[in-house]
């Protein structure tokens, strides 16, 4: 390889809750093609290390907002799209390498291991000498037909996942030094794979890196891929809220020594599995009602309530009303002296109508949300001031903020979720001198944690219900901790080395 290495960039990435009603359309995606994929990732951008070694391609990429399954055609529609610019630039040039860039946890319907049948798909295009390096969320799904589909694979170490943009670098640093690694013969080169599957399967909020003891397991992470003949080491924790033989957590390290990245593999396996029973919520929890009561009690301001079970960055409708009818019906908020409360947020595109017809000020009654998910609770009418109207926002498009009584609900077109200040100071709101705020969200995003005085989790129902009991999974692999909670043996953490990407891979139960 004489001239710098073609790499291609494609993936799709959607968390997708199989127990919502909800689904996820194309144009959720926001998609991106050609240079607008450069453009968004500053580490590509020219003059930076990474763009002088390599030339970068982009293909399509999309991040939708996690929600519910996504549409049959839509995905279908994008895989097409996928497959003819990449055989466009296969065309003028082989591709030496792909960056997939995915999240993990897609799921489509009609199929099974999304992420996996797309990249078969796109290796009918590049060949199968073409190196493929995925990055991940910590909360996606490695079957070992993706493990096998790919030669590096890394994901977040951090969760919230402040390291997003460095394991995207990561992953793509990876493969320019493995493919400058023998630039005349790499392809007899490629990096060993060890897999270990976990039987384990919790929500975010319980393995937050925050606190122990995934602080401490993550941490053995960088410890483990600095190992001579280790390139990288990763934990999934996987994802929760789908029911598929996939969802559980998988350990993988990369490298060039089969009883070194094994060895890695099995420390870091056999730790996760050590501590599986110390995994606890991230906060307090209680029904909704009494976090309520909670919050009036303390005297610590803002008072911060996760809606968690209709969190829309997990997967959840966002349109659940169940939270915010038993916020209105209380008496303690009825008159505009009563503590404060932010409520963030339902949709209800009709109700914004109406609220734009009337502008700022106007008294209005309008219905919104439960037009996805009426499962828990129906469509909600309020009547109150119209308190503010914003237009523009990427997910939601338009929202408002209606106040009735000492309530201040924010109304969106579309869902969106809340993580940052200034969602709320555009429209008009504080939430920093707010008595009680409450947000549609699972462990709070770092500024809304450093701004929570005291902080409260809600086990609400919806689409992505912290009480995994309730949700009714019937497709994942048995035991599974902790729909199991007695194992007549320990599980097997032997790690499997997975064949290189252009060998067949052997069809075993995972």
């Amino acid at each position: 390889m004489s001239q710098r290495p073609v790499i291609a960039i494609a993936g799709l990435a959607c968390e997708t809750s199989t127990f919502t009603p909800a689904r996820t359309l194309g144009g959720a995606f926001h998609p991106r093609r050609g240079g607008e994929v450069i453009e968004k990732y500053a580490f590509l951008h020219h003059g930076t290390r990474l763009a002088n070694v390599a030339d970068w391609k982009g293909a399509l990429i999309g991040h939708a907002l996690p929600g519910g399954v996504v549409v049959r055609a839509d995905f279908e529609q994008f895989s097409t799209e996928i497959l003819e610019r990449l055989a466009g630039m296969v065309a003028l040039n082989p591709i030496d390498g792909l960056w997939y860039d995915i999240h993990g946890a897609m799921c489509v319907e009609g199929m099974e291991d999304v992420e996996a049948e797309l990249l078969r798909r796109i290796r009918t295009v590049i060949g199968p000498d073409a190196l493929v390096s995925a990055s991940m969320d910590l909360h996606g799904n490695v079957s070992r037909e993706l493990a096998h589909q790919t030669d590096l694979i890394t994901c977040y170490r951090m969760a919230p996942h402040e390291d997003e943009l460095e394991t995207k670098e990561r992953a793509c640093r990876n493969l320019v030094n493995v493919l400058a690694l023998r630039p005349d013969t790499w392809r007899g080169n490629r990096p060993l794979k060890a897999w270990v599957p976990i039987p384990i399967l919790l929500p975010g909020e319980q393995t937050s890196t925050r606190n122990e003891p995934a602080k401490s397991l993550y941490s053995l992470v960088p410890k483990i891929e600095a190992m001579d003949d280790v390139l990288d080491a990763a934990i999934w924790v996987g994802y929760a809220w789908a029911d598929e033989p996939r969802n559980h957590a998988v350990v993988m390290v990369t490298g060039w020594n089969k009883a070194t990245i094994a060895r890695g593999a099995e420390r870091l396996a056999s730790l996760f599995w050590r501590v599986h029973t110390d995994f606890h919520f991230v906060a307090p929890t209680g029904s909704f009602s009494e976090c309520i009561d909670n919050a009036l009690a303390s005297s610590n301001r803002p008072f911060f309530i996760s809606d968690s079970g209709d969190n829309p960055t997990a997967g959840g409708s966002g349109d659940v009303t169940f939270g915010l009818n038993q916020l209105l019906k209380r008496p303690e908020f009825r008159k505009g002296s009563d503590p404060s409360v932010i409520y963030a947020s339902i949709p209800g595109p009709q109700a914004i109508n109406i609220i734009i017809k009337a502008g700022v000020g106007a008294i209005v009654t309008i219905t919104a949300g439960a037009q996805v998910d009426n499962l828990h609770s129906g469509p909600i009418t309020m009547t109150g001031r119209v308190h503010a109207i914003r237009y523009g926002d990427r997910n939601a498009e338009i929202e408002a903020v209606l106040q009735v009584g000492s309530v201040f609900t924010i109304v969106t077109k579309l869902r969106k979720p809340y993580h940052h200040e200034s969602d709320f100071i555009g429209l008009g709101l504080s939430p920093r001198t707010t008595d009680i705020v409450i947000v549609k969200i699972g462990y709070l995003e770092p500024e809304l944690f450093d701004m929570a005085a005291e902080w409260m989790l809600g086990l609400t129902p919806g689409g992505v219900d912290q009480d995994l009991q309730r949700l009714g999974h019937h497709r994942i692999l048995r035991p599974m901790w902790p729909f199991d909670k007695t194992f007549h043996r320990a599980p097997d953490l032997t790690p499997q080395l997975i064949p290189f990407s252009n060998e067949d891979l052997e069809m075993l139960q995972e």
